[in-house]
């Protein structure tokens, strides 16, 4: 987690930097700030107006840790607060390290187990306020970003959420298996079923509504290998992987990353839908791609062109931790298209 820290005391300095040594040592990329008197070896300047320091960290972290009062970092995020599907996490903690306060986005963005984690480094109190873990329920908002899911409907989170506080049943459909095992207990208020009034649907498909309230969580489990001919427009690529999805009901949610040689690496019509959709894309080498195990289709034309035989097949299998090729290598216009899936170990890491 990249994470920011900022002290405005000499006290407040002093705890910054054993934060920053402290969440360094648990491999957090962390970064100590104070203001120019308080600032040293360890400690850069803040170096500008708060208000842009803060609207810089929303913009370039994971995480923002103030070592001060709740107030002052409640008043520095109000006017940056877009989402909790965007926010970073925001913890609070006093100079004298008495208590850790999550402040904002303590499940999706993390703050919750920020807080705790923190706490135990410093000797702190944690103060952790959202509903579902002071009553010891099943937080789907959480669950979903520790095992990699998109949460399609926030509204139907918390329908979900107020749903388990209120002692109600909430159904679960899980076409994978892999996330609630059968011979592994559900969380209280959870049970399996295939039809309700109110449930969790965990599935690449993203349109089925199996419950009257459905929320849809989709594992990111989907690698696409693509390969183009050169100044390929973004649009041919749009075209190429949306037909693919429609054709196999993916949603475009599945998607973990794009994947191709590394000829293609600054390939603009790749870059722009990866831009557009949020999407990480590697490249391989052709000798890598070469080394990938498969039945895969061959191209004497790709491998003149290329030096591999098959580029999306293999740089989707490739792409994937132990993937599985699943759609094998389409053509359209101007581009080929090939899916794998990841099996398994689906947690963030």
């Amino acid at each position: 987690m990249k994470l920011w820290v900022v002290a405005f005391t000499r006290r407040g300095a002093r705890l910054c930097s054993k934060i920053v040594d402290s969440m360094t040592e648990l491999e957090h990329e962390c970064t100590g700030f104070a203001s120019a008197a308080y600032a040293g070896e360890k400690l850069q300047t803040i170096g500008t107006s708060f208000s842009e320091w803060t609207n810089q960290a929303f913009l370039n972290v994971q995480g923002i840790i103030f070592v001060g009062a709740c107030g002052i970092a409640v008043r520095a995020i109000a006017p940056y607060i877009i989402s909790k599907t965007k926010d970073p996490a925001v913890v609070a903690v006093d100079e004298h390290a008495n208590f850790a306060v999550s402040l904002l986005s303590g499940h999706i963005g993390g703050a919750n187990a920020l807080t705790i984690e923190l706490a135990k480094r410093i000797g702190a109190t944690p103060v952790v306020s959202t509903a579902t873990d002071l009553n010891h329920r099943f937080a789907v908002d959480c669950f979903a970003e520790e095992n990699n899911l998109y949460l399609c409907d926030m509204q139907a989170a918390k329908a979900v959420s107020a749903a388990l506080l209120d002692d109600k049943t909430v159904f679960l459909q899980d076409d994978f298996g892999e996330f609630f095992p059968q011979e592994t207990p559900l969380p209280q208020g959870i049970q399996f079923g295939a039809s309700g009034e109110l449930g969790i649907c965990i599935s690449l498909d993203d349109t089925q509504k199996p419950f009257s309230v459905t929320l849809n969580l989709v594992p990111k489990v989907l690698t696409i290998g693509i390969g183009c001919r050169k100044n390929t427009a973004a649009e041919f690529v749009e075209q190429a992987v949306m037909q693919i999805l429609d054709q196999n009901q993916f949603s475009v949610h599945a998607i973990k990353k794009l994947c191709s040689i590394d000829l293609k690496a600054q390939e603009n019509g790749i870059l722009e839908f990866c831009r557009h959709h949020q999407l990480q894309f590697s490249t391989y080498s052709a000798q890598e791609l070469e080394q990938i195990q498969g039945d895969f289709a061959s191209s004497d034309f790709v491998k003149d062109i290329t030096g591999v035989d098959n580029v999306c097949e293999r740089a989707a299998v490739l792409g994937s931790t132990s993937g599985k090729l699943i759609v094998k290598k389409q053509v359209f216009p101007s581009v080929t298209v090939a899916v794998a899936i990841q099996i398994g170990g689906n947690k963030k890491t």
